[in-house]
């Protein structure tokens, strides 16, 4: 299938047969250019990460999982340049159009997976989450799209950021889907649904106006769903404050797993990108600790929050996907913003998976629900609940 939307890597595609048979078999795939695929290059986004770095000799995990269950390999997608980016917009190989809504952007770090699933080049696409780079997109292009608990799905041949927040995520347009590639990753089926709804009002109250309204009947379909409905405030600290904690922790172990690359091969790369390692670089050691500390606090707070059989639930993007080809000071606060939604899940660990089904002006919003660690098939439940209920 051509590639309409400019979501996989330039050059040949890699195209290779799952195995006769199983659970997935009849479905394709893509996979973000930061999951190896024996023999070929892991380009990251970079034109030239691939210079410095071998060619792989195995597949990756979830690449291999997802072959083995039966489902063909149709492409690798493009990413922002080592997954450093949540818009989508990538200097070398350019920004993936979004279907949904093709004068904005598709959402980063995970454009070009997003994209092609979103346009029907395949039916389900791996990505990665670190700083929300699954679910901005999944609330971008109108997809379903999982973060998963941390630590839950082996990143072993995926490329790395920060890796006390980075998870494999994935994308699929539909919750049957979702759910048949969910318990091949995750290893276990859909589990029973949770009994309790909490609303984040401070979330919902920081997102623009239109999109809470938006996601209004959403939320009161999972209450009708769940049964047992409160309001809570998620951040009592401010959800700004969770935002600097993972702005402060992401850069310093980027700065981290890239140094080595930089200091000796001096890349190409963008202003953006390179201002971001800068940061981390940079990052006073008295910063670093405050931010591990509220790191503890959020991972509290969400443990009284979401016992057993609750879930959360909380808008996954403040607004829907800004136009494309804006100014960086333009789009720096947008960026915030977005974090501000975003921080809990490499703050906490804890899995979140982004629900389709609003608009505002045409464009997507998402819904996502929360859990506690480790509750993972409780929220694909929820997906699917979500798409058969009234």
């Amino acid at each position: 299938m051509d590639d309409i939307v400019n979501a996989f890597v330039p050059g040949a595609r890699a195209r290779i047969a799952g195995r006769p048979g199983g659970p997935l078999a009849g479905l394709s795939f893509a996979a973000k250019d930061l999951f190896d695929v024996a023999g070929l290059p892991t380009g990251g986004g970079n034109h030239d990460w691939a210079l410095f770095n071998p060619v792989p000799e195995q597949h990756s995990w979830a690449v291999q999982t997802l072959l083995d269950a039966g489902a063909e390999l149709v492409g690798k997608t493009i990413t922002d340049e080592v997954s450093l980016g949540i818009l989508g917009e990538n200097a070398f190989d350019g920004t993936p159009t979004n279907t949904a809504a093709p004068e904005r952007v598709p959402g980063g770090s995970s454009s070009g997976s997003a994209a092609a699933v979103a346009a029907g080049l395949c039916d389900t696409a791996l990505g990665t989450d670190t700083g929300g780079s699954v679910r901005v997109p999944a609330s971008f292009c109108g997809l379903y799209g999982i973060r998963p608990t941390h630590g839950r799905v082996d990143v072993t041949g995926m490329l790395p950021q920060a890796p006390s927040s980075d998870t494999t995520g994935w994308f699929a347009r539909d919750a049957e889907t979702f759910a048949r590639v969910s318990t091949v990753l995750l290893g276990e089926a859909p589990a029973a649904l949770p009994t309790r709804l909490i609303v984040a009002v401070d979330a919902f109250g920081f997102a623009d106006p239109e999109v809470a309204e938006a996601l209004a009947p959403l939320v009161a379909k999972l209450g009708r769903i769940v049964g047992e409905v409160r309001e809570e405030i998620m951040a009592p600290q401010g959800l700004s404050v969770w935002a600097r904690a993972q702005r402060t922790l992401q850069p310093v172990e980027a700065w981290n797993t890239f140094r080595g690359w930089v200091e000796t091969a001096n890349p190409r790369m963008a202003f953006s990108v390179a201002a971001g390692l800068l940061n981390g670089a940079r990052m006073p050691e008295g910063e670093r600790q405050w931010a591990e500390m509220m790191r503890l606090e959020a991972r509290a707070r969400l443990r009284h929050l979401l016992p057993p059989g609750t879930i959360l639930c909380l808008p996954t993007t403040p607004f829907p996907a800004p136009l494309r080809g804006l100014s960086q000071p333009a789009l720096q606060p947008m960026k915030d913003r977005i974090s501000c939604l975003c921080a809990q899940g490499g703050l906490t660990g804890s899995p979140q998976v982004s629900l389709p089904g609003a608009t505002v002006a045409g464009a997507p919003v998402g819904i996502s629900v929360i859990g506690g660690r480790g509750t993972d098939a409780a929220l694909i439940a929820v997906a699917k609940a979500m798409e058969t209920a009234a």
